[in-house]
């Protein structure tokens, strides 16, 4: 059963975020509006089809909903951390009755709640240009959690890192973002020539950008790349790999606390 302190914490982290849509939901869901109207309905009209049989615009979709949701999430668990840190007010939650690991996971599930929040407002905006449905149910739900919770990871890692706020701002717009950009979000991996694609399966966003693709539209680049005999195990095994990062991560976070890694100084 979970603690008071740790539903209070939780409560407090939620709270932070839903209590200024303005700043939290409102810059993502224009943003969005702009991709989908530049790139989906101004250049995606002169664009082949990526992939037989998906627009572009749809193709699209999936990737910025995980550019939405991972963004959010680091962005949420970085600040928050940090900003607890710069006013000192974190030093009230090591001191509460809570272990390390609920410390962990209550920053995690409310900075992966923005994430999903903003995820779902992606989709829906998407939906409003072309008709959208959800292939594999389950696959994306279970996809979008651990994606969101492995970022909310990484931005506590980022917030106990960062000397200052710039800091945080290097982090999401000059790593995070180009990962994203070159994760096969505005392309197909099919439409690379066999080198390239080797090579972009070295940037860990092409998974999470093809399993939520995979999840949403049916379409897997993994199966069409991947050697014929574990071609149909590709998105799973993309799923399973990133759910053990995740618990490495939250692993390291849980650590980091206990040694108290920026916490202290």
């Amino acid at each position: 059963m979970l603690s008071v302190g740790f539903r209070a914490l939780f409560r407090r982290e939620v709270l932070r975020f839903v209590r200024r849509p303005k700043n939290t939901f409102m810059p993502p869901a224009i943003t969005n509006v702009l991709y989908f109207a530049v790139f989906g309905v101004i250049l995606g009209g002169r664009i082949d089809e990526p992939v037989s049989g998906i627009g572009y615009i749809l193709f699209l979709i999936p990737g910025l909903v995980v550019l939405g949701t991972i963004s959010n999430a680091f962005e949420n668990a970085s600040f928050s951390i940090f900003h607890g840190r710069w006013n000192e007010y974190i030093h009230e939650t090591l001191t509460s009755p809570l272990s390390y690991v609920e410390m962990v996971v209550a920053y995690v599930a409310a900075s992966a709640v923005r994430g999903l929040i903003v995820g779902v407002i992606v989709a829906v905006i998407g939906a409003l240009f072309v008709p959208l449905s959800i292939e594999n149910g389950l696959f994306l739900v279970a996809t979008m959690v651990v994606i969101a919770a492995l970022f909310s990871g990484l931005g506590i890692v980022g917030g106990l890192v960062a000397r200052d706020f710039d800091d945080l701002t290097v982090m999401n717009q000059f790593i995070l973002r180009p990962l994203v950009f070159f994760g096969a979000v505005f392309y197909s991996l099919t439409m690379l020539e066999p080198i390239w694609q080797y090579v972009s399966l070295l940037n860990p966003m092409v998974y999470m950008v093809d399993s939520v693709r995979y999840g949403l539209l049916g379409y897997s680049d993994m199966l069409q790349i991947a050697p014929a005999a574990y071609a149909e195990l590709a998105p799973y095994a993309s799923l399973g790999v990133l759910t053990l990062l995740t618990v490495a991560v939250m692993a390291l976070d849980v650590y980091l606390f206990k040694i108290g890694y920026g916490l202290t100084d």
